[in-house]
């Protein structure tokens, strides 16, 4: 099953990309060719793009607190598995402690450091980090693996607390909803959401179909249209029905 997911507005938009960023970074910061750890600082420069808005800590912080208060209204409920919900409960804590002691704009050690903010303003243009331009970058890729994994940790290390944080953000509205069988016929699906507000629809279809979702939704109306790709991989209408899974996530 491939699983797509489509946010319902901007903040979760914002979060899902940061997600998506940070999947990249691990995955190249564990690398070791000095190629792969340039797309792991570069990945870094995205993140502060993308987390740039100010209010984006304080929104994850009003939203664990919610979250906090919401779960500690289960307590009473002799049907909720207490030990699950203590540990949801202190992971809250955790990490809302931790972004709490995050200081300062996120990323700010990183817009600090004059030789990073060199690096960044090359890497914008096309080939703009070459050994002519940036020779001192050149060097430090020539330093060892592990000390360039140093170096690259400690400048993401202050924005970790952000990441945990929209990490488990994401987990609880991921588990809000549960998984609906539909089928969409001819290739087209459509519901009426009658003015309910959800955060975030995830959609699994079997990988073996070829099917390609197309999503739009917004509080009244949510339409999904099914394609597939030819040898040119253009997108082209899939008119048989298709079966998938629906779930709509809100908190």
């Amino acid at each position: 099953m491939i699983v797509y997911e489509y946010p319902f507005n901007e903040r979760i938009r914002t979060l899902l990309r940061l997600e998506d960023l940070y999947e990249k970074f691990k995955f190249f910061v564990a690398q070791e060719h000095p190629l792969q750890h340039h797309v792991a600082l570069a990945t870094i420069f995205d993140m502060l793009e993308v987390a740039g808005r100010a209010d984006l800590k304080s929104d994850l912080l009003q939203e664990l607190e919610r979250q906090k208060q919401s779960l500690l209204g289960y307590r009473s409920n002799p049907a909720v598995a207490r030990d699950m919900l203590d540990a949801v409960l202190a992971e809250l804590d955790t990490v809302s402690n931790a972004l709490v002691n995050a200081q300062g704009k996120t990323g700010q050690n990183v817009r600090d450091n004059e030789w990073l903010m060199s690096i960044r303003g090359r890497t914008i243009i096309p080939g703009g980090a070459c050994e002519f331009d940036l020779p001192s970058y050149h060097a430090w890729q020539r330093r060892p693996t592990e000390q360039r994994h140093a170096d690259i940790m400690a400048w993401f290390t202050p924005l970790a607390p952000l990441f945990e944080a929209l990490a488990l953000v994401l987990r609880l509205l991921r588990n809000s909803g549960g998984p609906v069988k539909m089928i969409a016929s001819s290739g087209s699906y459509q519901q009426m959401l009658q003015g309910k507000m959800y955060q975030m629809l995830r959609l699994s279809v079997d990988e073996s179909l070829g099917a390609i979702p197309e999503i739009s939704a917004n509080k009244y109306m949510l339409w999904v249209r099914f394609t597939t790709q030819g040898g040119d991989l253009k997108p082209k209408p899939l008119e048989e029905d298709v079966p998938f899974e629906l779930t709509l996530c809100n908190f």
